[in-house]
């Protein structure tokens, strides 16, 4: 297996002309999105023997949008430079050893199409444009020339390999050209022939044009000669040009002769299963003419084929397939890119590009595929490595497809299965079946969820069950009782549960797909008689033995529930924002109990870990509410969202989060190990690799999935600050996406990123146009507005430089900001027109007859005429035809014959009312025929209802004026008028009809008022509307509004839940009061919990005791609160705090009590809390005694740290004052191994002096008999009193007076903590590298050291440290931790032995091995006697196994409470009996020896041993 770092890159660009290129020695680079890739290729890439010789090295980083052009300079000595084009204007010149730009030009004013690096000049680039401009650019001398040939499009162009001048230009529209850069552009050529896009355009390699035997007559071109015939010139003096065209022919031309000599039509190749349709219409058609090969051609066909075509047999259009032996090997859609490389050991190999996302190696000796290089066409959103298949990692990719990747193939770094059929969407969830081989679940954007096999070629079995929304994950976990599932008998032993962003949980029959998923929220609710609202549900996490789920919440709760009736057993309120993901411990380690442990990330940065074993064997009753962290791992900078655990080691997890890192944990010291930055976008997933302890897998949103090494990450830590800088400022940068009116669901992981074209009918991978690869700004932006961070599809949150990524239409491209201008003039003229405007008085109001009106202003004739006309028509009563075609004529005159005529006159005027845009005039007409009904019909059917109309509609008839209001609400819709329809359907008493169309258009406020006004106080719609509007107020983060709804709709509890969803403490307590007020006593007292510690990180003292006061129950944490009160007060006063400067608000019984610091506790607790009886103290007791805090570490928080050890000391002054002497002494105990553990000394001794400022006699008469419980406690703790005494002696002999005092000021102790605190990572807590047990005070010089009494005393009580038991019990341990650390060791060493044979260079492959072999014997990794020969494997677990035993045998007392180190306590005492002679008896020097010597053999103590003992 390969130990170099292994990239899945972005797919190369789609339709570009020459977007990658390769130069001779094996270097090859494609445009991928916004960056080059280079691909070393070759015996130069070190790949491991066996596999493909390539590997991708780098990435040029640096264009803001797509990359539309790549081209190396094919100039000896000049290999490492390079040139590219993008869509942000500017051509870069780059150097590929450094990876950095030399320099730049953004001379185009329109986007670059066609780019080239001249092969006769040096620094020569052009560069084409959509315009049809082409630029020159010299390199050498900054210079460049602006020529314009033809206003078309370039679609390509190649400059001439045997003179210098030469540029052959390809347009759009099927035109050739060829010009003279000499001449200002002079066109030499125009060769006319094709009718389409021109692809591709390549020279042939030999000049003059005798390597082609080509009959002109043969030819059925006509002979007319193309553009200006310069055969004469020098300058064209023979040379053939080929072009290739979307009219799917290749043209080869002379360019002596100036026309077209031969024609090659590509053929339609039968495949195997048929040619999809739009296949044919599909086609790039790109070109490659071998250097050593003149008279062939290679060329690209419909699907993807290669062809070598022959150019001696033109006539019978001869060509060869590519791979034509190997059905798999071509691409399976078109071809955009070729490149010939040769390598260092000089085979001729051609490299493709195509739309299938595959980079395909040939050799052109066997036209064979050598290898394939897989990429990805969209964020890398999902990882998962099959349980079944070890090595199988699937990736659930935003192109629409699921990559395979065997990780472990021998033969092939990169062997990888493209999955696509039934896809058809973004996948953004995996999860293999545990135990069925090949069978893997996936989940997409639009909500499907479906099951692969991977092993046939079938499509999906797809859920007939969808998600409203992404599906977020899936688990297969055991089957839960539900209707669909049947009986006992046919159920699978698996079911798969899938999470949707819509907040569901459905449990799907692997069985029965097309049958109803379930719901388990139905049975959660049932199980647990929940009345209050579900919350919605963003991720689902089974236990590795299947009893117990975990559902991670979108207000940040996460809830464990336990088989068959999902029980809730434990609700977690840690997170206070989305959870994104979930992951339990495995089973099979070192500590089975480790497999308790949950750890969780959300939309804040911080990840938790909690320890479930005790909620889960204790099966409680009532579910429990864990408002504190097993361990906390800060550090990341935005979002969590993947975690996974290492499958090799104890208590390891790796994360992965926005900040553009991923970041390996020792969870159980909360310690940051190692840091990956190698992604440039924000990472979406990670996986640690079954096989390899020091390999993880991560995916990002740049496209990438990269293979690393802990190992070899030089960081420790995720970047502090100037990341989130940076993210601000690109925030800044962009204009905000308006918000939609109808929110989403926070998305998790669906950053919409690669737009989808969508325009062909086949599959999603066919999603055309450049679109998808080199989209860069982000469709969907605004379903993420209410993240902190805004999608950048490119200039991710790790770019190296701050690049600044404005989306696409902020328009950068120079001619577009003058169109922006041209606009903003024509908005600022109108206005010159309004004073005109203005000054027009009353308008008259418009006649209602105008026509008539018109017609009675005729001529004196014309008026004459119809009163003759009018007469005879009034006269005669039967009127002959002449008569009524004049009437007809002159329909005015109905004004004055009789009531038909006059209809038509009014119907003629109300047309011509229609024609003018003026509706209201002809529905008054009509009204005044007494048409009311028709007049409403008409205005129904053209939307031209209006309020008179609507007010006149009873007259005709009460269904008329029902039919009308609501044919006028229907109207007012399409008008956005939502609220005056509503209002329109009221006064038709459709009370429902109006709330529902108020609700559909979220005007809740109006839906609700109305609904109140209206309806029944119990009516079902009112609790409804309350609650979907207060869900949609939470998710726009106007909590305080959505929680009076949800008091509106009777639901308290999750009124109390929204409003602390913002964390601050204002809102906690306000949160907490309203619990306590609606009676939810539980959630009341955890929230005031929660409030009262916010208070404490701000040193509010009296906020916190006032938050606590809400509830009776926290009477237990306010005693705490209080001790911790007067500790800090007590701490401060001797000037104490660590470095605190923030002021503190104190209660006032907090000072002007005098005395030691128990008795000041006991006299507050008196008065103010009125703590005096037994009872009282009793039931305060209980209260604290259920709470149990997680052990500490090195990295816990200070704040915290005190938090939990006066936890624990006001558990003892309890415990004291009901005389329960045990408790107390277990109690005190683990304050002081709490501040041992954590390293601080310094309030080790506090706790000391403070509560045993006497020492422990008194203890040890309360305690009495020797047989008491707690006797193995007490000896503990009184060890830990002298151990402190010890040090603080030991130093007080290194101050220039030791003779003053024993005991040691708090100045000088304070110096002495930080020194301190770094040698108490004792060797007998397991750590993995303890540091030297004490530190060494420079000698003073020799002097009378005569010692008090008190002193005397104090050194002979040490004997108590040496305990046999513990230093053996100790030193069995310490070998354990060792060994532990010298496998690891092993295997890393082993690994990088690996990595060095992989990467050494040169024939003599014995050398790297030799170098393996050291370093396992080498003298740091081992002890002092195996410093020649190295420990074998079965040497090592042999001491591991009896290490293991020793310890099993060990009593429990001696398990249970930790001991000082009894060696280290030896070597101090010895340092002290060196230092100051006769002040250790010889007695106890030669004790301290022996022990030494017998337990002194791990590697921490021998160099100690030795000074000592020899």
């Amino acid at each position: 297996m390969g130990q170099e770092p292994r990239t899945l890159p972005p797919s190369p660009n789609w339709y570009c002309a020459r977007c990658s290129d390769a130069v001779p020695g094996g270097l090859f680079g494609f445009a991928a999105r916004t960056s080059v890739f280079l691909v070393r290729v070759g015996p130069g890439a070190d790949a491991i023997p066996g596999t493909p010789p390539f590997r991708v090295i780098g990435e040029l980083v640096g264009h803001t949008e797509r990359v539309s052009g790549f081209t190396f300079s094919h100039h000896p000595g000049q290999y490492n430079l390079c040139a590219t084009s993008s869509d942000d204007g500017t051509v870069k010149i780059w150097d590929v050893e450094t990876k950095a730009i030399v320099t730049e030009h953004a001379l185009h004013q329109h986007t670059i199409s066609a780019l080239h690096w001249s092969p006769r000049v040096k620094d020569l680039i052009v560069s084409g444009d959509e315009k049809g401009v082409v630029f020159c650019y010299w390199l050498n001398r900054n210079d460049s020339q602006h020529l314009f040939i033809e206003p078309r499009t370039i679609f390509c162009l190649t400059c001439s390999p045997h003179h210098e001048d030469l540029v052959a230009i390809g347009y759009k529209d099927g035109i050739v050209v060829i010009i003279d850069i000499s001449k200002k552009g002079e066109v030499i050529h125009r060769l006319r022939g094709h009718d389409d896009e021109i692809h591709s355009i390549a020279w042939c390699p030999l000049p003059g044009e005798d390597c082609l035997s080509i009959n002109q007559e043969e030819n059925s071109e006509p002979e007319l000669p193309n553009g200006k015939v310069i055969a004469q010139t020098p300058v064209t003096k023979g040379c053939y040009l080929a072009t290739g065209s979307k009219d799917q022919t290749i043209r080869i031309w002379s360019c002596s002769r100036g026309r077209g000599v031969m024609t090659l039509k590509l053929p339609f190749l039968k495949r195997r299963g048929g040619v999809d349709p739009t296949i044919k219409e599909r086609l790039w058609l790109t070109l490659h003419w071998p250097k050593d090969q003149p008279t062939q051609l290679v060329s690209s066909c419909f699907g993807g084929e290669l062809l070598l075509w022959d150019l001696t047999q033109s006539w019978r259009r001869k060509y060869t397939l590519f791979s034509a032996s190997a059905e798999g090997q071509n691409h399976s859609r078109i071809v955009f890119n070729l490149c010939p490389l040769q390598t260092e050991d000089d085979k001729q190999l051609l490299l493709s590009t195509s739309m299938d996302r595959d980079v395909k190696c040939w050799d052109m000796a066997t036209l064979e595929c050598c290898w394939t290089l897989p990429s990805l066409g969209g964020f890398a959103y999902s990882l998962a490595f099959s349980p079944v298949d070890t090595g199988c990692l699937a990736i659930g990719v935003g192109d629409g497809m699921i990559r395979v990747w065997n990780t472990i193939s021998i033969k092939n770094n990169y062997d990888v299965k493209n999955f696509w059929q039934g896809v058809k969407s973004k996948v953004t969830a995996l999860c293999w079946h545990p135990t069925k081989e090949g069978c893997l679940a996936f989940g997409t954007d639009d909500g499907k969820v479906g099951l692969y096999d991977t092993y046939s070629n079938k499509p999906p079995q797809i859920s007939s069950t969808y998600h409203k929304k992404t599906v977020y994950s899936l688990a297969w976990g055991p089957p839960i009782p539900s209707l669909s599932l049947g009986g006992e008998g046919d159920r699978p032993s698996l079911t798969l549960y899938s999470c949707g962003g819509e907040g569901l949980v459905l449990q799907h029959n692997p069985w029965k797909l097309n049958g109803e998923a379930f719901d388990i929220n139905k049975l959660i609710r049932d199980t647990n008689s929940i009345k209050y609202k579900l919350p919605v549900h963003t991720e689902i996490s089974w236990k590795a033995d299947g009893k117990i789920m975990a559902l991670g919440n979108e207000d940040g709760s996460i809830e464990i529930f336990q088989i068959p009736n999902l029980k809730l057993i434990c609700t977690i309120q840690q997170h206070h924002k989305l959870v994104n993901t979930i992951s339990w411990h495995h089973e099979h380690g070192s500590q089975p109990e480790l497999s308790y442990l949950m750890a969780s990330g959300s939309n804040n940065a911080v990840i938790y870990v909690h320890n479930l074993k005790a909620v889960i064997e204790s099966n409680p009753e009532s579910p429990v509410t864990i408002t504190e962290p097993y361990r906390t791992l800060s550090g990341h900078t935005a979002k969590i969202t993947s975690l996974a655990w290492s499958p090799h080691h104890d208590g390891r997890l790796v994360s992965a989060s926005y900040d553009g890192t991923a970041q390996v944990w020792d969870a159980l010291q909360e310690e940051p190990l190692c840091n990956f930055r190698g992604h440039r976008g924000r990472l979406l997933c990670v996986a640690w690799s079954p096989l390899d302890p020091d390999c993880i897998y991560s995916g990002a949103d740049d496209f990438c999935v990269y293979r690393w090494l802990v190992s070899m990450q030089e960081h420790s830590r995720p970047p502090q600050g100037k990341k989130s800088i940076e993210l601000e400022k690109k925030r800044l940068s962009q204009p905000k996406p308006k918000p939609k009116k109808k929110k989403k669901l926070t998305s998790r992981v669906s950053v919409k990123q690669e737009l989808y074209d969508g325009n062909e009918e086949e599959s999603i991978r066919e999603s055309a146009g450049p679109v998808e690869n080199g989209s860069v700004s982000d469709q969907e932006g605004e379903e993420e507005a209410r993240e902190p961070e805004l999608p950048c599809g490119v200039a991710s949150v790790v770019s190296r430089e701050p690049v600044i990524c404005p989306p696409v239409s902020l328009g950068l491209e120079k001619p577009k900001v003058i169109v922006n201008n041209k606009v903003t003039l024509l908005k600022k003229e109108p206005p010159k027109d309004k004073p005109e405007a203005l000054v027009i008085k009353k308008r008259k109001a418009r006649s209602m007859l105008p026509l008539s009106t018109s017609l009675d202003h005729r001529s004196k004739e014309e008026l004459h005429q119809d009163c003759l006309v009018l007469a005879t028509a009034k006269h005669f009563k039967e009127l002959n035809e002449d008569v009524s075609a004049d009437l007809e004529e002159r329909f005015h005159l109905g004004l004055f014959s009789d009531r038909a005529t006059l209809y038509r006159m009014m119907e003629v005027e109300g047309k011509g009312h229609l024609e003018n845009g003026h509706p209201e005039l002809y529905h008054q007409l009509m009204l005044w025929k007494g048409d009311l009904k028709g007049v409403l019909q008409t205005a129904v059917e053209r939307g031209e209802l209006t309020d008179n109309l609507v007010a006149m509609a009873p007259v005709a008839g009460y269904h008329v004026w029902l039919w009308a209001v609501e044919a006028f609400a229907k109207q007012l819709c399409f008008q956005d008028q939502y609220v005056k329809a509503a209002s329109h359907l009221l006064s038709i008493h459709k009370v429902y009809e109006a709330v529902e169309l108020l609700k559909s258009h979220h005007f809740y406020r109006e839906a609700i008022a109305v609904a109140k006004a209206r309806l029944r106080p119990e009516d079902p719609i009112l609790k409804d509307l309350y609650l979907s509007w207060g869900a949609i107020l939470e998710k726009d983060g106007h909590y305080a509004v959505a929680a009076k709804c949800y008091l509106g709709a009777a639901s308290a509890y999750d009124a109390a839940k929204v409003l602390a969803k913002k964390g601050d403490a204002a809102s906690l307590k306000t949160a907490a009061e309203l619990a306590s007020i609606v009676g939810e006593d539980e959630l009341s007292a955890s929230l005031a919990l929660r409030c009262a510690q916010e208070l404490l990180l701000a040193r509010n003292w009296v906020g916190a005791q006032e938050a606590l006061q809400l509830h009776e129950s926290l009477q237990g944490q306010r005693l705490v609160f209080c001790l911790l009160e007067l500790l800090s007060k007590h701490r401060e006063e001797r000037q104490l705090s660590e470095g605190e400067s923030s002021p503190s608000s104190y209660n006032t019984w907090s000072t002007g009590i005098a005395g030691p610091l128990t008795e000041r506790v006991m006299a507050v607790w008196k008065s103010a809390f009125s703590l005096d009886t037994p009872q009282q103290y009793q039931a305060a007791l209980q209260q604290l005694q259920t709470i149990k805090y997680p052990s500490a570490t090195n990295n816990t928080p200070f704040k915290q740290l005190l938090l939990h050890i006066c936890h624990d000391l006001t558990l003892a002054v309890l415990s004291q004052q009901v005389a329960s002497w045990d408790k107390a002494v277990e109690a005190l105990l683990r304050a002081v191994v709490r501040s041992y553990d954590s390293g601080n000394f310094t309030v080790m001794q506090e706790v000391h002096s403070a509560f045993l400022p006497e020492g422990c006699d008194h203890l040890r008469d309360k305690l009495g008999d020797h047989q008491s419980p707690a006797t193995p406690a007490f000896k503990s703790l009184e060890a830990f009193f002298i151990y402190g005494r010890l040090y603080e002696f030991w130093w007080s002999l290194s101050r220039p007076c030791p003779e003053s005092s024993v005991w040691v000021r708090a100045a000088h102790r304070q110096t002495t903590s930080v020194e301190q605190s770094q040698q108490l990572d004792d060797a007998s807590s397991e750590e993995t590298d303890p540091h030297t047990p004490q530190p060494e005070p420079s000698k003073p010089p020799e002097r009378d050291m005569r010692l008090t009494e008190e002193s005397k005393r104090m050194l002979n009580t040490c004997k108590e440290l040496f305990s046999e038991k513990h230093a053996s019990f100790q030193n069995s341990q310490r070998t354990v931790a060792e060994v532990q650390e010298t496998l690891a060791e092993m295997i890393r060493r082993h690994q990088k032995s690996q990595f060095c044979k992989s990467t050494a260079n040169g024939p003599d492959k014995n050398a790297p091995e030799q170098e393996a072999e050291q370093p396992l014997s080498s003298p740091q990794s081992l002890g002092k006697e195996e410093k020649n020969e190295p420990l074998s494997l079965p040497e090592l677990t042999k001491r591991l196994t009896e290490a293991n035993e020793r310890i099993a045998k060990f009593p429990e007392s001696v398990k249970t409470w930790p001991f000082p180190d009894v060696l280290e306590c030896c070597l101090v005492l010895l340092h002290i009996g060196s230092q100051c002679p006769g002040s250790v008896t010889q007695e106890m020097q030669q004790q301290a020896q022996e022990l030494l010597q017998k337990y002194g053999g791990t590697k921490v103590y021998q160099r100690h041993c030795q000074t000592f003992c020899t």
